[in-house]
């Protein structure tokens, strides 16, 4: 009698994990694969649960699972969880990436004390077995309670005969929500189309690394200013910098068709590059070639290797192309290697390294002052400075990234960099005209330049052209599908301005996911929830804000966002206030 007393039936969403290839991962490497694995369920996984109201009812070695009290919340918590892990495992190699499968259904449980039975447990297990490492599979129940709520795509995979459970059940694959779990393999362009992967130095010096990260990059900018190609961004591109990979795979993940590797090797003054263009969808080489020259050559050098691609992709340059190939660099070796180094320190962006990068960057100018590209450097360090108040006089940082950023034009009003310093220094500035005018000009002359097309996304979103930002932001994600999660931001301030409050909190949950350290998007996640009567979930997301930075102030954001219409702002204090929060 007791255990009829102690045994109930309800309805669940229940969502079943666990490791792909665990005991291959832990034959290797044992006491790390703990380790690793440990490190992602208690800063990751268990407060994804917890944030999303789900309770943990068992563990297995390598795996959990977890009863929710709604599909929407399961749902919402797999997507953070894997895009959470998309980005700790990138730029892990291949045999320390800890992968994720995940299944949820919606379906009658059996309660005894703790635990939970029934199909609509086995039903989650075994979705969970059915799913690629990385993924979420759900069920047609799930699919159905979730459908019109999250800004979710699913792809319907058919029904699939599963052990232990009578009738096939029919799965769905979440392949995006709201930004991206695991990306979907974009289609290939018409175009030809080309990631460079970053050149291996095998100069056997670590300190080399800058170097040959460098030629890798300067490749990848050069191409880009061939407007008959697409070219993936850096971003994407280093992202397999370190792990083993076949062509065919990064062409299916980046989306193209070419594939450029090679390596570097810098001895003394003399420097050789190997490099061969691959076909992705065969593994056929197109072209390969090694160059042995005298380091004072390296310019030349990466001009030849970039003629040989654009020649074995059969493009033919125009004459303006050629010239503005040989725009804007250097030939003093010592300014370029200081200018290699402090863009990898900018790119890093922690207050730290952003004034080393400019030390390096004012370094390379005392050794040619008409390099653009430092110019250009020192316009963003500017910038960062401004936007983080991390000078006494914010606005002075401003009015001298403007400078900066002036300085390049004059030397080079083709390069698209200095364009982009200007619109962005504008943005900032409230100027808006002006930044959109500087950043169209941009992307006009390069018109595989993410960076460009994302801080048009901005400017479009600062000045209130909200449709058009989205559309400025999914370019940019398309040339970088491995895009940073800043986009994702940007792209939750859009939606939430046009009030869509639910898409912006799918954007900005993932956002978190993948850098637990904004405040901002805790801000507008605290004032989505508010506008969508969810004040508890607002209230986590304030006390979040909170613990990440005690001294936030809405009255500094609101002075730094530069938001045209007030409205925009007004909109995030309205949704705080909803929620009964500052």
């Amino acid at each position: 009698m007791e255990d009829d007393q102690r045994t109930k039936r309800r309805l669940a969403a229940i969502l079943a994990a666990d490791v792909a290839g665990y005991s291959r991962l832990m034959s290797r490497d044992e006491e790390g694969t703990l380790h690793r694995l440990k490190s992602h369920l208690g800063e990751l996984i268990e407060p994804h649960i917890a944030a999303h109201r789900g309770r943990i009812v068992k563990r297995t070695g390598d795996g959990l699972l977890v009863d929710f009290v709604s599909a929407v919340e399961a749902v919402r918590c797999a997507v953070a969880i894997q895009a959470g892990m998309a980005d700790r495992n990138r730029g892990a190699p291949d045999d320390a990436r800890i992968e994720f499968r995940i299944g949820i259904n919606m379906g009658d449980v059996i309660i005894e004390g703790e635990d939970i039975y029934g199909d609509g447990v086995n039903i989650a297990a075994r979705l969970e077995t059915l799913a690629e490492p990385g993924a979420i599979f759900v069920s047609r129940a799930v699919r159905d309670s979730v459908r019109d709520k999250l800004g979710i795509e699913l792809e319907d995979l058919g029904e699939k005969s599963v052990k232990n459970i009578a009738r096939p059940v029919r799965v769905f694959r979440i392949g995006r929500a709201n930004g991206k779990t695991r990306p979907a393999a974009p289609a290939v362009p018409d175009k030809p189309s080309i990631a460079v992967l970053p050149f291996t130095n095998m100069s056997g010096d670590a300190e080399q690394e800058y170097f040959s990260d460098g030629i890798s990059e300067d490749l990848i900018t050069d191409l880009s200013k061939v407007q008959a190609l697409f070219v993936i961004a850096r971003n994407s591109s280093f992202t397999y910098k370190g792990r083993s990979v076949k062509v065919q795979e990064v062409g299916r993940e980046l989306g193209v068709r070419f594939v450029l590797e090679g390596s570097i090797r810098k001895a003394g003054n003399r420097v050789r590059i190997t490099a061969q263009l691959v076909d992705a969808q065969s593994g056929g080489h197109l072209w390969a070639d090694r160059f042995d020259r005298e380091l004072t050559d390296i310019f030349a050098t990466q001009d030849e290797v970039v003629h040989k691609i654009v020649e074995a992709l059969a493009v033919k340059l125009s004459r303006v192309e050629e010239q503005d190939l040989k725009r804007g660099g250097t030939k003093n070796l010592e300014a370029y290697e200081s200018w290699l180094r402090a863009r990898q320190l900018l790119g890093i962006g922690t207050r730290e390294t952003i004034a080393q990068a400019k030390a390096l960057h004012r370094r390379a100018l005392e050794l040619d002052p008409n390099f653009t590209a430092p110019h250009v450097g020192l316009a963003f360090a500017s910038v960062s400075d401004y936007v983080n108040a991390w000078i006494p006089d914010p606005q002075s940082a401003l009015a001298e990234g403007e400078r900066w950023a002036r300085r390049a034009l004059e030397l080079d009003e083709r390069q698209p960099g200095g364009h982009v310093a200007m619109g962005n220094v504008r943005v900032w500035q409230r100027r808006h005209d002006d930044a959109l005018t500087e950043l169209h000009r941009a992307v006009e002359l390069d018109h595989n330049y993410a960076q460009g097309h994302a801080l048009l996304g901005m400017a479009l979103m600062y000045s209130g052209h909200h449709k058009q930002a989205l559309e400025s932001i999914a370019v940019a994600m398309r040339l970088d599908p491995l895009y940073p999660n800043i986009l994702l931001h940007l792209a939750a301030q859009a939606h939430f301005s046009m009030g869509q409050d639910e898409i912006a909190a799918g954007y900005l949950v993932e956002r978190i996911a993948r850098n637990p350290n904004t405040d901002a998007s805790r801000m507008l996640l605290a004032a989505s929830y508010g506008h969508l009567g969810r004040t508890e979930e607002a209230s986590e997301a304030w006390a979040g804000l909170l613990q990440v930075n005690p001294g936030f102030s809405l009255q500094q954001r609101e002075g730094v966002l530069p938001y045209k219409d007030a409205r925009d702002f007004q909109r995030i204090l309205d949704g705080l206030a909803k929620a009964g929060l500052p």
